[in-house]
């Protein structure tokens, strides 16, 4: 069993397709929420995984990272939020680089740097590729850096769930970091890039893509600047939706999916479900504008006038595709919400929670006990959990190469022991 410490747990998504492995121990997990008084996602999660490891309800920023001494950890997993990575040099100056306060990622790198597990599995959305808009690719050298400076090794692919047999279509960034150190970084050290990529890699096996790239997208590779200040004054790169960085050497190229049949909308569907889901005539026209074409002549603060314009969205969803990614807002009268007509009364409703859990491929009923708003929520930041199902199998596959290397390195025999 490969020991797990679950940052930023939500409601336990990444845990949920770990165990599915029967390979994985969550021996510490924290989820907390600073802006609000009522903790429903840590309630959830320590009511669901009750006995099985530590649960913490704190401020990551204020745990001791030292108390992990000795607990054996592994393996650290994730999903944090995109925000400013930029970097400062520190007012003393005797402490070097400082992150900006708040900003999560640096608080994974603090623990990796005490625990230096063999691997760190995070998600994200895919705009960290591209973050900040005025210089694209910042954020994520700054993450790639930090990393190569904590000797690892990083892969990332971005996986829309729906074209790996999901019931829904949510792109989100995976990004693996392995330990230079490890028996897998050295095999594949003489490994063509592109062969990592599309071959033997982390996410190639589980997740299989074209033997060709996009035609669109020409691959290329670039050094990362040693200072990560001068990333984060002045560097600017483009990225694919696949990659590698190995001693700062980074390759990138946008790969083509090996598409598999999903799941539709339609399958993971409840019957008789309750008249409140359904919706009023009111409503009805409410969706058919929010959801319809349209253009808008709007002024900004500046006094200039524009045209806001935004095209149509399928009304009814079709059932017979998977879902489009589910936001937090999910349940709502907003643009994002799926609306759909009822197999079987022929009605327009929304989806019940239940239906949002489906999506994710969470059991049902998981988050029961919180209210409804907070259970869409919930599911709106929840990630795909048959995802992890998948590259926790590919972990362990990995892990396992790596004991059975052990087993292979003979004795060192002492000849002077009396």
């Amino acid at each position: 069993m490969l020991k797990v410490m679950e940052l930023f747990a939500g409601v336990g998504g990444f845990r949920l397709g770990l165990q599915a492995t029967n390979g994985f121990e969550v021996v510490w997990g924290n989820q907390w929420e600073p802006s609000k008084k009522a903790q429903d996602a840590f309630n959830c999660y320590s009511r669901q995984f009750k006995d099985k490891g530590v649960h913490s309800n704190e401020d990551i920023a204020k745990v001791d990272e030292k108390s992990f001494n000795g607990m054996g950890i592994e393996l650290i997993v994730g999903g944090f939020p995109c925000q400013d990575y930029s970097v400062a040099r520190s007012l003393s100056g005797e402490k070097g680089l400082q992150g900006k306060k708040g900003v999560l990622f640096w608080e994974i790198a603090r623990l990796v740097t005490e625990i230096r597990p063999k691997y760190i599995l995070l998600e994200n959305v895919d705009r960290l590729l591209k973050s900040p808009s005025k210089q694209r690719g910042r954020d994520f050298s700054i993450m790639l850096a930090s990393l190569r400076d904590l000797n690892y090794s990083v892969e990332w692919r971005v996986i829309n769930a729906a074209e790996y047999g999901q019931a829904q279509r949510r792109r989100r960034i995976f990004i693996f970091a392995v330990s230079n150190d490890t028996n897998y970084m050295k095999q594949i050290s003489n490994v063509d890039d592109s062969r990592i990529l599309h071959e033997d890699g982390f996410f190639a096996k589980p997740f299989p893509v074209l033997d060709q790239s996009s035609d669109k997208h020409k691959p290329h590779s670039f050094l990362l600047p040693q200072d990560i200040l001068e990333i984060s004054d002045s560097f600017s790169k483009k990225y694919h939706n696949s990659g590698i960085m190995r001693d700062g050497v980074v390759y990138t190229e946008e790969v083509i999916p090996k598409v598999e049949e999903a799941k539709t909308l339609g399958e993971i569907l409840q019957c008789n479900v309750d008249e409140k889901y359904y919706l009023n005539e009111n409503a009805i026209e409410k969706f058919k504008y929010l959801k319809g074409a349209k253009k808008i002549e709007r002024t900004a603060a500046s006094g200039h006038k524009y045209i806001f314009s935004e095209g149509g969205m399928s009304f009814p969803e079709p059932l017979d595709k998977p879902g489009r990614t589910m936001l937090t807002s999910e349940g709502t009268v907003n643009r994002s919400s799926h609306v759909i007509e009822d197999p079987e009364t022929r009605r327009l409703r929304i989806l019940t929670p239940l239906e949002c859990e489906r999506l994710n491929g969470f059991p049902d009923n998981w988050t029961e006990g919180m209210t409804e708003r907070m259970r869409y929520f919930c599911m709106g930041n929840a990630l795909v959990v048959g995802l992890i199902e998948r590259m926790g199998n590919r972990i362990l596959q990995i892990e396992q190469n790596e004991l059975e290397s052990l087993k292979e390195t003979p004795l060192q025999l002492s000849f002077f022991n009396h």
